[in-house]
């Protein structure tokens, strides 16, 4: 036997149905943030800090195959 249900609601309703917080404050405000970026401009200090937030590590990684690469090309060219 198998029985299916079509149930009709939007997101916001089916959010709510399954007790999920409401994040429409959270989402406009991150809108907000993301049109004046793309309208003011981004620079290279707010570049670096969304990668450290986004990517933690990732710059410290960078850093050291720069060392790393760095070192390699110092050591060939000695001897």
């Amino acid at each position: 036997m198998k029985i299916t249900f079509d149930i009709e609601c939007t997101p916001a309703e089916a959010r709510a149905f399954f007790g999920l917080p409401d994040l429409t404050p959270v989402h406009d405000i991150y809108l907000e943030k993301f049109k004046s970026a793309i309208t003011d401009g981004v620079t290279p200090a707010d570049w670096e800090k969304m990668t450290k937030a986004w990517m933690p590590g990732i710059a410290d990684g960078f850093d050291q195959w720069q060392k790393l690469f760095t070192s390699a090309i110092t050591k060939s060219s000695q001897g």
